[in-house]
Order: C-alpha cells, then structure tokens, then sequence
C-alpha cells in the first residue's frame, strides 16, 4: 500500500466589506447675539427648552474639519491597500472567487 500526500493550499477567505455608514441628521443651532437673549430671556421666565449648547471658536471648528478630512483619508487608504491584496489574491488564484457566501 503506497500512501500519497497532496498538499493543497487553504482557500483565502475574503471577508464581505463592512456595510455603508448609516448616519443620523444632527441639528445645527447658530447662536446670534438675539437668539442668545430670546432664549436667555425665556429662561428668565422659566419656558426656555432644556438644550445643552456647545460652541467651537472658528480654530476649533477649523480643527474639526481638519480630523474629519484625515478620517475620510485613512478610510480611503485603508480601502486601496484592501482592494489590493483581494486582487493579488483573486489573481494568484486563477481569478476563482474562493470566499464563502
């Protein structure tokens, strides 16, 4: 009896990409000096709404578009380089699409 050892190579398994970015609207209040004292005036009265306010100087929202832009570029990158080996792999392969459903 002859015994025959075939050594295949695992299939990569290639990952479904994450689903889309499912955001929520966010309101956007800008605080003029005469909504500042309509409501500073309605609080006086006690008939002013419970909002919490946050402000940014313009540095500061100047910074947050900054992060924001840097985020969307890693995620572009971090998508080629994905794309990338996927395709090395789809072609090293023989361009079969080894991943499960």
């Amino acid at each position: 009896m002859e015994v025959i050892t075939v050594v295949k190579e695992a299939p990569m398994y290639h990952p479904p990409p994450p689903g889309a970015i499912s955001t929520t609207p966010v309101e956007w209040t800008v605080l003029t000096p005469a909504l500042m004292q309509e409501y500073l005036d309605d609080l006086e009265k006690g008939e002013a709404p419970m909002n919490v306010w946050y402000s940014l100087t313009s540095k500061g929202y100047e910074n947050l578009s900054y992060n924001m832009a840097e985020i969307k570029r890693y995620l572009r990158q971090a998508k080629s380089i994905i794309q990338y080996y996927s395709e090395t792999d789809s072609q090293s392969s023989g361009g079969e699409d080894d991943s499960e459903p």
